[in-house]
């Protein structure tokens, strides 16, 4: 079941067509390009990468899970209304404008997707991977997503349903994993230590205590 906003990226998808398949190489011929009309300072682009991937990641996405799993109230506002409880936590910015919190329960496993484009997070999350920018992603969690979870390693118990969100230049989706057996009494930064990129996505699960 794909769940959220359709996306229009006429234009957006016009300029995929020009450039290389491969995302790496996509990235630099527009670093390039943008470069050499003076439209970007590559030293200031050095920067925005280093922040997001280096002193971001997913730290600050595993902190407001923490925080949910430990704290009723803030978990109740969290999935009543993000963006105003994240934003208050200094996480807010570009590619954070609006965020969706959607909770991992015994009944359902969310999972996120960009269908066209790779629209992620990034004030809670970092950089996003290059797997989930990769076509065979975009395309197999729509149409099998229970196969791609078993591609990491995921299976969930028979009668869980999964519910599959596209993530758009609107709304961007913040998974609440569920919260591993064993962990009462522990501290929110103990707590957040368990929390993965990837179970944020949904295509992961939290780290067991100890593990």
């Amino acid at each position: 079941m794909l769940r959220g906003m359709a996306h229009d990226h006429h234009d957006h998808d016009h300029a995929h067509a020009l450039l290389p398949p491969d995302p790496a190489l996509r990235v630099r011929a527009l670093e390039t390009l943008l470069s050499r009309k003076g439209l970007i300072d590559p030293a200031a682009l050095d920067e925005i990468i280093d922040t997001y991937q280096n002193r971001i990641g997913p730290k600050n996405g595993a902190q407001v899970v923490a925080r949910a799993w430990a704290d009723p109230e803030f978990r109740a506002a969290l999935l009543a209304d993000a963006t105003p409880v994240v934003a208050d936590l200094g996480f807010f910015g570009r590619q954070g404008e609006h965020i969706v919190a959607v909770e991992n329960t015994e009944e359902v496993h969310n999972m996120v997707v960009c269908t066209l484009c790779s629209c992620y997070p990034w004030p809670l999350l970092g950089i996003p991977p290059a797997w989930y920018k990769s076509d065979a992603y975009r395309a197999r969690a729509v149409r099998e997503p229970r196969a791609v979870l078993a591609d990491f390693g995921v299976t969930l118990p028979e009668g869980v349903k999964l519910r599959v969100w596209d993530s758009t230049a609107e709304v961007r989706y913040l998974v609440i994993p569920r919260r591993p057996a064993g962990t009462e009494g522990m501290s929110v930064d103990d707590l957040a230590r368990l929390v993965t990129r990837d179970s944020m996505i949904g295509t992961g699960l939290a780290r067991e205590p100890g593990a």
